[in-house]
């Protein structure tokens, strides 16, 4: 079986996972943050919904340097969040089904500037920073969701909120 083929279910479980959570967010609290130092819910929302990026970003080359990206403002709204996570997640898969083994065994690095981050094989990135990212992030985002009584989708089965 082919590399991707073994991943794209898990892909496409976390993915959408990941978007059940983030339709949870709630458009009047998008400046609440629950400490000084983190992320608001807007903040943390956009990022955790421009994650499906590093797929992409991985899959089309071999190397990425943050020092020549922009850094993006957190989207507006609810629905802003979603239409960029939906169309990031579907361009992503696209690749993803498309990738080989060949490429997926291939090294990329993550640098700014001079500075390497990482290196390491395609198909580890895809694992650590896209996938175990977006879960690190959206468990974060389950957190603000039951600190401002907002219902907790179902993550990896029934919470207090959906048995």
């Amino acid at each position: 079986m082919p590399i991707a083929e073994g991943l794209l279910p898990e892909f496409d479980h976390e993915m959408a996972t990941t978007r059940r959570v983030l339709d949870r967010v709630p458009d009047a609290k998008l400046s609440w943050k629950p400490h000084d130092k983190s992320m608001s819910f807007a903040e943390l929302a956009t990022h955790l919904a421009r994650i499906p990026f590093w797929c992409t970003a991985t899959l089309s080359g071999s190397s990425l340097d943050l020092a020549t990206m922009e850094r993006p403002k957190p989207d507006s709204s609810r629905a802003d969040v979603l239409k960029g996570y939906d169309e990031r997640v579907a361009q992503a898969r696209a690749m993803l089904a498309q990738a080989t083994d060949s490429e997926l065994l291939s090294p990329w690095t993550l640098k700014h500037g001079d500075q390497v981050f990482f290196t390491m094989p395609k198909i580890s990135v895809l694992r650590s920073f896209v996938m175990n990212h977006s879960i690190h992030h959206r468990a974060q985002l389950s957190v603000y969701l039951r600190l401002n009584d907002i219902p907790v989708p179902a993550i990896y089965g029934p919470t207090a909120d959906e048995q």
